[in-house]
């Protein structure tokens, strides 16, 4: 097995109550056994072999705590970290790198992380940090994940039915358009380009032929069933760059 190959976690037999914690890891050996010092202290562990696997999960399924590694292949962990606190998942995150410097860590903790752990580690040492997580969430001293509603203006996001209104207009979109819309309204009134939304919504990493095109075709079926026939515009395209969505006209 190679440093990149995805793994599912072993299946044991673990109480219902375990806590779940998923490692984002692209190497293979490390992998391993940290999931296998885990697994024997009675943890449910998941494991994701990229960036881009750890991100999908962390948005489909529910993790009491993270281990996230910071080189990863594609987009490196704090890249991944920034966006995943964008979108509103606040499961404690846990760094793991070999980079010392203060000014990293001090860009780690920054960028969203709750700790900061360097390599190589002791387990036991990985192991405090992570009970010590744990116990800061069960006091009340790490951000709980914040309720599934988003809103813009009278535009409404339920990220756990997938049901988008806006007003009294119940509006009906493909999984990839609410993808798209919920990539949108993370990004806080912020410009998110084509590259982004390839990278965040479609999973593309690397591409022969540009989405450019495919993206500005469901960009425009979006944008009609959000904004035909309301007063106040809220996705708007920044010519040559992206798209924005926030209440008024960009730029005002």
């Amino acid at each position: 097995m190679n440093g990149r190959t995805s793994r599912q976690a072993v299946p044991l037999i673990m109480p219902e109550d375990a806590r779940r914690i998923l490692l984002i890891e692209d190497d293979a050996k490390t992998a391993r056994a940290v999931c296998a010092v885990l697994e024997r202290e009675g943890f449910a562990t998941g494991w994701a072999a990229t960036g881009e696997e750890g991100f999908y999960r962390l948005n489909a399924e529910t993790f009491d705590a993270v281990l996230l590694d910071w080189m990863l292949p594609g987009r490196d962990g704090l890249e991944i970290l920034q966006t995943l606190r964008a979108r509103g998942v606040r499961a404690p995150v846990l760094l793991l790198t070999a980079r010392d410097a203060l000014e990293d860590r001090v860009l780690g903790l920054d960028g969203g992380a709750d700790d900061y752990l360097i390599k190589p580690f002791a387990f036991e040492e990985l192991l405090a940090r992570l009970r010590a997580l744990l116990r800061r969430v069960a006091d009340g001293m790490v951000e709980q994940p914040p309720p599934t509603l988003r809103n813009v203006a009278d535009l409404t996001l339920d990220l756990a039915t997938r049901r988008v209104r806006r007003g009294e207009r119940d509006i009906d979109l493909t999984a990839r358009e609410f993808d798209m819309l919920a990539c949108l309204l993370s990004h806080g009134g912020r410009i998110v380009t084509r590259e982004m939304l390839a990278r965040e919504v479609w999973r593309e990493l690397q591409r022969a032929t540009p989405l450019d095109n495919v993206i500005d075709v469901h960009v425009a079926r979006l944008r009609r069933k959000i904004d035909e026939g309301e007063a106040v515009r809220l996705i708007h395209t920044v010519r040559g760059v992206g798209f924005v969505l926030r209440e008024g006209t960009f730029g005002k």
